[in-house]
C-alpha cells in the first residue's frame, strides 16, 4: 500500500483521468514520443524559417527588404499567438488536446501552401527579380490573401506546438524526485537535439528540394512530416502524465495580486510575515493547492495579502473578495513574474540578430560561390546545417559529460546555473554580428575587386566561398544552445504549477518582439540612411551597407549583455520544493 501511494504522481492522470503512476506513466522513455514529434515539427517549419524569404522574393516578387519583413511578421505572429494557445492549454483544453489541435491546423496550412505553389493560376508568372530590367509582377489581390491564410494558419499550428508541447514532455517528469528533476534537465537539452536532428534533414533536403524540385514539393513534404509527428504523439496517450486542467486561470490570481495590492496601496505592510493572509497548509489543503513562503522582495505587493482585520476594519464573515485579498502563495507567484520580466526582456534583442541569419544572411548566400565539388552547390539556406552538425554533436557531451563535471563543482543538478548559461548565449550572440559584419566587409571587397558590385545572384557568383558565413552561422549556434534551452528550463521551472505552459511561452515571446522588433529596425534604419541611399533598400545587397547593420547589431546586444548582468545579479530563484528520494530498483 506504501509503495503504490508512492508511485503516485500529484497532479498528473492518466489518459482514463485515473492517478498517473510513476514508471508506468511518463519518465525519460515517454518523453522520447514529445522530442521526436519535435523533431519532425522541426523538419516541417525549420527550412521555411531559413528560405521562405527565397520563396517570397523569387516566386512571388516582393522586394527584398518586404520579403524579410514578411517572413519576420510570419515568424513574430507565430511566437506571440503561443501565449493565448498556452493559457487555453493550462485552463480549459488541456496540453494534449493543444498539441493535436495544433499539429492539425499546421497541417492544413501547409496543404494550402503546396496546392498554391503547385497551381500556376495562384501565383505571378515566371520571372527573374534580379534582372533590372525585367518587370515582375508581384503578388496581389485574392492571391495574396490565399498566402497569407495558409500562411496564418501555419503560424497559428506553429504557436501551439510551440505553447503546449515542451510543457508537455516537461510533465512527464516530477520535479519533487530528485531523479527525475536530473531527468528534466537533461530532457531540455534533448529537446535541442531533437530541434536540430530534424533541423539537420530539413535544411539539406528539404531546402535542396524547394529549391530543386519546386516549392510544391517543398510544403508537401513538410505536410507528410507533420502529419507523421502528430501519430507518433497521439500514440503516446495510455503511456503520458496528463496534466489536470486548473479550470480557472492562474494568470488572473496574478492580476488579482497587482489590482489588490494597488487597492490597498494605503495599507502598512505588517512587520511580522506570518500575519500576511493564508489558508491552512493542512495535509489535506496541501495536496491540492500550492504553497510558497513569503520573501522579502516586492515588498510593495505583499498589500495584497494584508487582511482586513489588521486594518481596523470590520472583520469578515465572508469569503474573502480576491480582488481584494490574496494568498501570500498568489503574492509570491506574482513576484516570481515579475522578477523574470527584466530577464524576458533582456532576450529580445537575441532573436533579433536571429532574424538577420534567416534572412540577409540567406540573401549573402545566394550572391557567393555555393559549390562543394565541380557537381554539387550547397544552398545558401542550407547554411545554418554548420551549427546544427555541431549541436548534435556537443549536445549529447554537454549533457552527458560537462554537465556532470560542471554539478560536482556548483552543487546545482544543471551544472551552472540558468542565469548563467543564458548570459554566455547573450554574450556570443553579440560577437556572433560583430563576426557577420567582417565577413559582410569581405563578401563586398571581393565583388569590387571583381567588379561584381551589380551581378545577379546563383547566376554569376562571386569568386568567395559562402562557408564564410558559416563563421557567423556556427557562433550562433553554441550561442543558441545556451540562451534558448536556458530560457525554456528557467521559465518552466521559475513558474508556478498553474501556468507551466505560459511560462515557457516567455521564450517564444521574446523570439516574437525579437522578429517583430527586426521589422522595425529595418524601416528605421532604411529611413535614416535613406539620404545615403539606405543601408538595407533594393535588390542588390552587393551596394547596401549589411555590414554597418551587423555592426550596430552586435552592439545593441552587448549593451542589452551588460543590463542583464544587472538583472541577473539581482533575480531570487523561488524556494524549490524539497526533494523526494525515491527507490532506485525502478527504472524510469
Amino acid at each position: 500500500m506504501m509503495q503504490e501511494k508512492a508511485e503516485i504522481v500529484e497532479g498528473k492522470v492518466d489518459w482514463k483521468r485515473r492517478n498517473a503512476l510513476k514508471y508506468k506513466h511518463g519518465g525519460m522513455r515517454t518523453s522520447l514520443l514529445v522530442l521526436a514529434t519535435f523533431a519532425f515539427e522541426s523538419i516541417a517549419t525549420l527550412s521555411l524559417a531559413v528560405n521562405l524569404v527565397t520563396y517570397f522574393n523569387g516566386v512571388m516578387h516582393f522586394e527584398l527588404s518586404e520579403a524579410a519583413n514578411h517572413l519576420t511578421n510570419y515568424m513574430g505572429f507565430s511566437y506571440i499567438l503561443s501565449i493565448l494557445v498556452a493559457v487555453l492549454a493550462d485552463t480549459y483544453i488541456g496540453r494534449f488536446r493543444a498539441v493535436l489541435i495544433s499539429g492539425s491546423l499546421e497541417f492544413v496550412g501547409l496543404a494550402l501552401l503546396t496546392v498554391q505553389a503547385q497551381s500556376h493560376k495562384l501565383k505571378p508568372p515566371f520571372c527573374n527579380i534580379f534582372d533590372p530590367a525585367a518587370q515582375c509582377e508581384k503578388l496581389g489581390g485574392g492571391h495574396a490573401a490565399f498566402l497569407f491564410i495558409a500562411l496564418y494558419l501555419l503560424a497559428c499550428g506553429s504557436a501551439g506546438l510551440k505553447a503546449a508541447l515542451p510543457s508537455h514532455g516537461a510533465d512527464q517528469f516530477d520535479e519533487k524526485d530528485q531523479k527525475e528533476a536530473k531527468q528534466m534537465s537533461s530532457y531540455f537539452n534533448f529537446l535541442l537535439l531533437s530541434i536540430c536532428i530534424g533541423g539537420a534533414a530539413s535544411l539539406t533536403l528539404l531546402v535542396w528540394i524547394q529549391d530543386n524540385r519546386g516549392w510544391d514539393w517543398g510544403f508537401g513534404i513538410s505536410a507528410v512530416a507533420i502529419l507523421l509527428g502528430m501519430i507518433i504523439f497521439a500514440a503516446g496517450l495510455p503511456l503520458y502524465r496528463i496534466q489536470v486542467v486548473q479550470g480557472t486561470s492562474a494568470v488572473i490570481e496574478i492580476l488579482q495580486v497587482y489590482v489588490a495590492a494597488i487597492r490597498n496601496r494605503n495599507f502598512r505592510v505588517p512587520e511580522d510575515p506570518a500575519d500576511l493572509y493564508e489558508i491552512e497548509n493542512d495535509k489535506e489543503a496541501a495536496l491540492e493547492t500550492e504553497f510558497l513562503p513569503h520573501r522579502d522582495i516586492f515588498r510593495f505587493l505583499d498589500k495584497a495579502a494584508i487582511q482586513p482585520t489588521l486594518t481596523g476594519e470590520e472583520d469578515r464573515q465572508q469569503a474573502p473578495n480576491p480582488w481584494k485579498l490574496c494568498r501570500v502563495t498568489q503574492v509570491e507567484n506574482a513576484k516570481v513574474i515579475l522578477g523574470m520580466i527584466p530577464v524576458f526582456g533582456c532576450t529580445i534583442i537575441m532573436t533579433l540578430c536571429l532574424a538577420q541569419l534567416q534572412t540577409f544572411s540567406i540573401q549573402q548566400g545566394l550572391t557567393m560561390d555555393t559549390s562543394i565539388t565541380k557537381s554539387f552547390n550547397i544552398p545558401s539556406a542550407s547554411l545554418p546545417i554548420i551549427p546544427i552538425v555541431f549541436l548534435i554533436i556537443i549536445v549529447p557531451v554537454y549533457d552527458r559529460i560537462i554537465v556532470p563535471i560542471l554539478r560536482t563543482y556548483t552543487g546545482t543538478p544543471t551544472g551552472i546555473t540558468h542565469l548563467q548559461r543564458i548570459g554566455v548565449g547573450l554574450l556570443l550572440s553579440s560577437i556572433s554580428m560583430a563576426v557577420a559584419g567582417v565577413i559582410e566587409v569581405k563578401r563586398k571587397t571581393v565583388a569590387r575587386d571583381h567588379n561584381m558590385l551589380d551581378a545577379i545572384p546563383v547566376i554569376q557568383p562571386l569568386p568567395i566561398t559562402t562557408f564564410w558565413l558559416s563563421f557567423q552561422f556556427f557562433i550562433f549556434g553554441i550561442a543558441d544552445m545556451f540562451t534558448y534551452v536556458g530560457l525554456l528550463e528557467f521559465f518552466y521551472s521559475e513558474a508556478p504549477k498553474g501556468i507551466k505552459s505560459i511560462s515557457t511561452c516567455f521564450l517564444w515571446s521574446s523570439m516574437a518582439l525579437g522578429y517583430f522588433l527586426s521589422t522595425i529596425m529595418v524601416n528605421i534604419v532604411n529611413a535614416a540612411t535613406s539620404k545615403s541611399g539606405g543601408w538595407l533598400k533594393g535588390n542588390n545587397i552587393n551596394r547596401n551597407h549589411l555590414n554597418y547593420f551587423y555592426w550596430l547589431l552586435s552592439i545593441m546586444s552587448l549593451i542589452n549583455f551588460c543590463f542583464y548582468l544587472l538583472f541577473a545579479k539581482l533575480y531570487k530563484y523561488r524556494p524549490q520544493i524539497p526533494f523526494v528520494e525515491t527507490d532506485q530498483s525502478f527504472k524510469a
